[in-house]
């Protein structure tokens, strides 16, 4: 049996302050779980743009200072909470929570966990759980994909864009991949040979119409916001959904309620986690799913580079910077 040591590393959070200031990694002890809970030693931990938000207290949720960010893990089983079963010592795992990711060793409750898909190395594991959640949430729950419909994604390249542009291929969708980088759209045309690439320099709409026959995007998926919400709204189809997904560009953006009537779309809001916590049995079935397209081969979570724990700001600038293709993640080495 693994002998537990009394302190880890971690990235803490002692104070809310720009360009990642109050983060720092420290000796802190190893966290005890309780009922229902384990202990992982982590091997992965993927950077989302959430967590970037909370070292500067702009995201929705405001955990009190200090604390360890990190939503998404992949790693293997060191200690069993009362209850638990279904688990094993040693057995490699991937999942989450809202924060503790990026440590040597986190907390994570029993059915948060699942068995690491087998195709997938740990690296590749921690980078699909948030990102796949949120695109299969956003495409199958609130925009009701069906085959053949055209998906206008947008900050293509980024962590949930990409896995909107995955996702969308393998349930039949045709695609438009988005970025402002031709170098980005290269890579994203070899890894997922999307139906169609657009730079949005300079505007995206006219290209789309000619894309689509004229018709515009059945749906559109928006991590970015601010301007290219508004030129959504003039590319989008009739009956079509414009999905809400963040604002990247930093700026929120409004429609005058004239433009959904006059063109019979909807504009639907995104929260995976939300829609998970507001309807327990369908977020059990959306990590399921998930779950399930990442075992059987049918998405492939893209890992743009790993880092260890103590170059853990290189991989927070490089998504802060946009120079992500996929995922960034932290692989802390084994210290004991």
């Amino acid at each position: 049996m693994t002998t537990i040591p009394p302190t880890m590393r971690a990235l803490v959070v002692e104070s809310l302050a720009p360009d990642f200031a109050g983060c720092a990694v420290r000796d802190v002890a190893i966290p005890t779980p309780g009922p229902g809970q384990v202990l992982v030693r982590v091997k992965a931990a993927s950077v989302n743009f959430p967590d970037l938000l909370m070292t500067r207290g702009e995201y929705q949720f405001k955990p009190p200072t200090p604390f360890t960010p990190g939503l998404d893990l992949a790693g293997e089983v060191a200690v069993l909470g009362e209850g638990v079963t279904g688990l094993s010592i040693g057995q490699a795992v991937v999942g989450g929570a809202r924060l503790g990711a990026f440590a040597d060793y986190a907390v994570i409750a029993a059915e948060a966990l699942k068995p690491k898909p087998q195709r997938l190395t740990f690296a590749q594991a921690a980078a699909y759980g948030a990102a796949y959640l949120t695109a299969y949430v956003a495409l199958v729950r609130r925009a009701r994909i069906e085959p053949g419909d055209w998906v206008l994604v947008h900050g293509a390249a980024g962590g949930v864009g990409l896995a909107a542009v995955d996702l969308a291929k393998a349930l039949g969708a045709r695609v438009i991949a988005a970025s402002a980088s031709d170098d980005k759209l290269a890579a994203i045309q070899a890894l997922y040979a999307p139906d169609a690439t657009v730079n949005v320099t300079g505007g995206f709409r006219d290209q789309v119409k000619a894309i689509t026959g004229g018709r515009g995007a059945d749906i559109i998926y928006d991590p970015v916001g601010g301007d290219v919400f508004d030129e959504s709204v003039r590319c989008i189809a009739f009956d079509g959904r414009l999905l809400v997904i963040g604002f990247t560009s930093g700026r929120i953006p409004t429609v005058s309620v004239n433009m959904p009537l006059i063109k019979g779309f909807s504009v639907m809001g995104v929260r995976a986690g939300e829609y998970g916590r507001q309807f327990p049995e369908k977020g059990r079935q959306n990590a399921e799913a998930v779950w399930t397209l990442a075992n059987d081969g049918t998405i492939r979570p893209h890992v743009h580079a790993e880092f260890p724990l103590e170059r853990w700001r290189e991989a927070f600038e490089l998504l802060a910077q946009r120079k992500v293709i996929g995922k960034a993640v932290i692989a802390p080495p084994a210290p004991y």
